[in-house]
């Protein structure tokens, strides 16, 4: 079958989307005073970049967690590939949050099939270890979809995980408040102490410890 002028365009386009890709890195769990820092990237064409849109993929902390933990396999579906990292909370108080995170993004990376030709961070810092192209996005997960898939992808993840340690750590509320430092939370670690999954470098400038 012969394929008309507009045909061969249509198919070239086509073609040309799924070779276009965006590589988007985020991290969760920076601030939070329990439990590791994760870390995820996910590569996309342009083509599923628009159905993801379609979807309603987007900044994680703008969606509700039912709606990411429905959007999560549809984006390891469309991901071209997909990588998730973590760091440990021994490794956050020996080496600092900067240099864990930088460790979460890293052991993502290395998850991936090919080295990406750029990668795409959210946030104003630039990713130390990696010696390939970057750049850096001030809320970049509302502006490219790759990250706003990386976000949700590493926020679904150590929600999960969180979840998990409930039943380990009960009486913290983790299933409630994710290992972040509410209100709450402050007051049962001043009531029960702290576990070995609470960031003693973080609670010391709180002078919680």
């Amino acid at each position: 079958m012969t394929l008309t002028m507009q045909e061969r365009k249509e198919e070239d386009l086509q073609q040309a989307l799924n070779k276009i890709f965006e590589v988007g890195v985020d991290e969760v769990g920076r601030g939070a005073v329990f439990g590791p820092v994760f870390s995820a990237v996910v590569v996309l064409t342009e083509k599923n970049k628009l159905i993801l849109k379609q979807f309603g993929v987007t900044d994680s902390k703008k969606l509700t967690p039912k709606k990411r933990k429905l959007l999560l396999p549809k984006i390891l579906l469309l991901s071209s590939d997909y990588g998730i990292g973590q760091s440990s909370v021994r490794e956050i108080d020996k080496l600092g949050i900067r240099v864990a995170t930088e460790l979460s993004m890293i052991r993502a990376l290395k998850k991936l099939k090919d080295e990406p030709s750029e990668l795409i961070i959210d946030g104003p810092l630039l990713l130390r270890p990696w010696k390939g192209n970057q750049k850096n996005e001030v809320s970049g997960d509302s502006k490219f979809t790759a990250i706003a898939s990386a976000s949700i992808v590493a926020k679904v993840s150590r929600d999960n995980l969180m979840e998990r340690l409930e039943k380990k750590y009960s009486g913290y509320f983790l299933f409630k408040n994710k290992g972040y430092g509410t209100s709450e939370h402050f007051s049962i670690i001043k009531k029960n102490g702290i576990t070995n999954l609470h960031r003693k470098s973080f609670l010391k400038k709180s002078n919680l410890i």
